[in-house]
């Protein structure tokens, strides 16, 4: 008997479908086994929780009952939530991709009886608008496309799956020249937006392998352009829409070209890969208005963001009671009505409050037309009425909160809160990413040291992805950097060498995906190409060149060379679309590794924490004796019971350090700067 099956499911996705009429399945062996029993093809719908038109095409056609008759009689129908099957999600996105479409979300992909994709779309109307023919047109269409077509459906999907294995092999270096990376610093920061930052035009996102390597290439080759376009860039979206002024917290990106109008979920990746760019900004800089935006955001998260076991929840949706941004937005009669009227003059003036309106007669809060801070009498003024706001917001109906646990987005939070944590000297975030670590290697746990995807309502599902294991890698190496303590970098160890037994391509280079034992993928896709959040390959190679440097066991220098060849090709052809490898690869042959050892004179860390060394290992350890570690830090100690620092770059090591303004112009050297230097 046909039934919608997603009642069985714990995604929070898959659960806002249970009650269509559509027969949904959930991927799966038993969804894949029913296409083959009934010779149907597949009608694949991906999305994710917080999608705003994937909740327009749900009500419109998903919740409709002739829509999901012509659905049920024609087709297997199967729901996926990306987020917990993001392997899944990018084979098909791959495949919509080859047919010359624009990705995005929903995915609408159709697929024969063996789950090999023929044809797609993303969002379909379920009338004809938009340039867009009808959700239903299109069912008919494809299903008499299936049945009297069968030679041009099987050639279609030949030619997809052909397309995506060949982008999964790749040539070694051989004689293919790496980029000029400092030429491409140069050509990316002149694509940047001078006067609203990000790179230009609309819509905006935060794109943090691109501006992660023009702050790795403004401070490795003193580029004032890309430094500038990086800072330009974070003030914008620290005072624009996309942040939220009231709760903290940054959207996914901005329809616009200002930063003012957000698409206004919010996911955990992006407020994670924030957190830690404008940690080293402000090292950098210390401009107050990013070390507020970094505790405003990291208290957000302690607020809204914890889920099941201290792990942290994967995104806020865009859309309460069916309008997107409702939750956010404000008239200029409400901050009246709550501040009276001469607060709320002041404060409508600072946020850009006015009676028409910034957004579909409402108003976004934001602060565009002024980016500086106020004196600090003022700010605090404005903190006072953002808190009644605030109050008053938390009235109204909330967007809907995905509280799934997954593995990869928790590892970017961790490993920017543990970075944080020593910056700024604040223990409780340590704790926070310290209890969300143990969250993942208890409840996401696949025996031994793997790991599933994704967590919740008690249960463990969906194979974990390379992401999954290099995100936990990194994350487990600052924690490493941030404590000492040895139980971080075995488990970071421990899960490189799950990374791999399970995920290298032996005869290639580079880490697949998939894992060599899950079995429900047509294809094992392999990239090194930028996304929304970094590439597996990408984070995996920054892993490897510190546990090279860690361990001093060259196994991980060979795997870290190996992985530079396998996309040396890819790279050579696409740098812009790897800017995360291309940046990691920085740190391949100069790696700094820094240690301020021994209590009693603060001096020497408040160096540290003030100079931006982006991809490097630090150490700030508050007892004299040796580190605990086999790196060229291993056996420094601290000297005549001062505090001492340590600079190493590559194997060589500085002698001990002990005043602030040799420690600094050390550490300057040592990221490629000659200029004199003095600490103040």
């Amino acid at each position: 008997m046909s039934e919608n099956r997603l009642k069985y499911e714990t995604s929070p996705y898959l659960l806002q479908h249970k009650d269509n009429p559509v027969h949904w399945w959930a991927w799966g062996p038993e969804a894949l086994a029913e296409a083959k029993r009934t010779g149907k093809p597949i009608l694949l719908s991906v999305g994710y929780a917080a999608c705003h038109w994937c909740h327009v095409m749900a009500h419109e056609s998903f919740e409709d009952a002739a829509t999901a008759e012509v659905m049920n009689s024609l087709f297997i129908n199967i729901k996926v939530d990306r987020e917990e099957r993001p392997d899944i999600d990018a084979i098909y996105m791959g495949a919509l991709h080859r047919l010359g479409e624009q990705g995005g979300w929903p995915l609408t992909m159709f697929l024969d009886s063996e789950a090999k994709p023929f044809w797609g779309g993303t969002y379909f109307p379920r009338e004809s608008r938009y340039g867009r023919p009808a959700f239903v047109t299109v069912l008919l269409r494809i299903a008499e496309a299936y049945q009297n077509q069968p030679d041009n459906v099987r050639k279609n999907t030949e030619a997809l799956l052909a397309s995506l294995k060949d982008d999964a092999v790749t040539q070694s270096r051989g004689n293919v020249p790496g980029p000029d990376v400092r030429d491409l610093v140069q050509r990316i920061a002149r694509a940047v937006d001078r006067e609203h930052g990000g790179l230009s035009g609309a819509p905006k996102f935060p794109q943090w392998n691109i501006f992660w390597l023009l702050w790795r290439g403004a401070i490795r080759f003193n580029e004032q352009t890309a430094k500038d376009a990086v800072v330009t860039t974070l003030r914008h979206i620290c005072q624009g829409g996309i942040y939220d002024h009231l709760g903290g917290g940054f959207a996914r990106y901005s329809v616009d070209e200002r930063w003012l109008v957000p698409h206004f979920e919010k996911m955990l990746y992006d407020n994670a890969l924030l957190i830690d760019l404008m940690t080293e900004v402000w090292r950098e800089t210390q401009e107050p208005l990013f070390a507020t935006r970094i505790a405003e955001t990291v208290a957000w998260l302690e607020r809204e963001m914890i889920g099941e076991a201290g792990g942290f929840a994967a995104s806020l949706d865009a859309d309460s009671e069916g309008e997107e941004g409702k939750f956010y937005v404000w008239s200029a009669a409400e901050i009246v009505e709550i501040l009276g009227a001469e607060d709320a003059e002041f404060f409508g003036r600072i946020y850009g409050v006015t009676p028409n309106g910034n957004f579909e007669g409402h108003t976004i809060l934001n602060r565009l037309d002024s980016l500086a801070l106020l004196s600090d009498a003022e700010e605090e003024r404005l903190l006072e009425m953002r808190a009644r706001l605030l109050s008053r917001r938390a009235l109204r109906i909330r967007p809907g909160w995905d509280d799934k646990i997954l593995a990869d987005w928790n590892g970017l939070m961790i490993a920017a809160l543990s970075r944080a944590a020593v910056v700024f000297e604040n223990p409780e975030w340590l704790a926070l990413a310290e209890r969300a670590f143990t969250c993942i290697t208890t409840k996401l746990s696949a025996g031994g040291d793997r790991l599933f995807h994704s967590y919740r309502d008690g249960l463990a599902k969906a194979p974990a992805t390379a992401s999954d294991y290099a995100n936990m890698t990194w994350a487990a190496l600052r924690l490493f950097g941030a404590t000492q303590s040895e139980t971080y970098l075995a488990q970071a160890q421990r899960w490189a060498e799950v990374l791999d037994r399970h995920y290298w391509d032996g005869e290639g280079g580079g880490y697949f995906t998939a894992a060599d034992d899950t079995t429900d993928v047509v294809v094992r896709l392999k990239t090194a190409m930028d996304d929304a959040v970094p590439s597996a390959n990408a984070i995996q190679l920054s892993n490897l060149i510190v546990l090279n440097a860690l361990t001093g066991e060259s196994r991980y220098d060979d795997r870290a060379r190996e992985l530079t060849r396998a996309f040396a090709g890819a790279e050579a052809r696409s740098p812009t679309g790897h800017c995360g490898l291309i940046a990691a690869e920085l740190d391949l042959d100069r790696l700094v590794q820094v240690a301020v050892i021994g209590a009693g004179d603060d001096r020497l860390a408040t160096v540290l924490r003030h100079i931006s060394l982006p991809g490097d290992v630090e150490f700030i350890a508050a007892t004299a004796a040796p580190l605990n570690s086999q790196s060229a830090l291993g056996d420094k100690s601290s000297i005549g019971g001062r505090s001492t620092a340590y600079v190493c770059t590559g194997p060589t090591c500085s002698a001990p350090l002990h005043e602030p303004d040799e420690f600094l112009e050390r550490l300057r050297a040592a990221r490629g700067e000659t200029r004199d230097a003095t600490f103040r």
